[in-house]
């Protein structure tokens, strides 16, 4: 079975020596390199073939939002897991945004952060239950009631039967940011899942 080739981003050495050594007992994981910023992570993950980046978030120089951001201008297909002490919607939604697969807290189990580094690599999102929360209840703080050019460009390839994969492919944009435009979508039309969002915007002539 190939590894997954994991590169460690964060600014502290002891940190980062620790999760070597969780990843590095386990056949299933090859860490490849270790980063102290986001410049030297994007350099490493260019040097490297490198899967899965676990990512911290704000970090001297450039962070963890700046360096997803330039790895997703480069074309880098690694998937980046952040993992934080941070889980404000101020830190979550521009990581999010910026193209991240996952958002983990640094108290997560060790059994979660090995899941998490594999559902990553398997394109999956992961969300902290934090997380998720934050998300879920800024969708329901803040949605209007009109759907977003980019909820309505959503909207219309899962009418077409989609995946979020798929989706995230044609937009350009991770699963993880799909996932947010779609609970978006459920909240402003009333639904709880696709099907449903589908139907009633085919009722309101959204779709038509």
């Amino acid at each position: 079975m190939t590894s997954i080739r994991l590169l460690i981003v964060d600014d502290h050495p002891i940190l980062r020596d620790g999760l070597r050594g969780l990843f590095s007992g386990d056949d299933e994981f090859d860490v490849v390199g270790e980063a102290g910023d986001g410049a030297e992570a994007v350099r490493l993950a260019q040097q490297h073939d490198v899967d899965v980046i676990l990512m911290d978030l704000r970090m001297p120089g450039m962070g963890g939002v700046e360096a997803i951001a330039r790895l997703r201008e480069l074309g880098h297909p690694a998937r980046v897991l952040i993992l934080t002490t941070y889980d404000t919607d101020r830190d979550v939604l521009p990581a999010i945004d910026a193209g991240a697969t996952g958002y983990l807290l640094k108290d997560a189990p060790r059994d979660e952060l090995l899941r998490a580094v594999r559902a990553a690599h398997a394109g999956q999102s992961v969300l902290a239950p934090s997380v998720a929360s934050t998300l879920i209840g800024l969708v329901g703080a803040n949605a209007p009631d009109a759907l977003s050019p980019r909820e309505l460009e959503v909207l219309r390839l899962v009418a077409e039967g989609a995946t979020n994969q798929v989706a995230a492919r044609r937009l350009l944009i991770s699963e993880t940011t799909i996932k947010t435009h779609l609970l978006h979508i459920y909240t402003k039309l009333g639904v709880r899942d696709r099907a449903a969002a589908v139907a009633v915007a085919y009722q309101r002539g959204l779709l038509g």
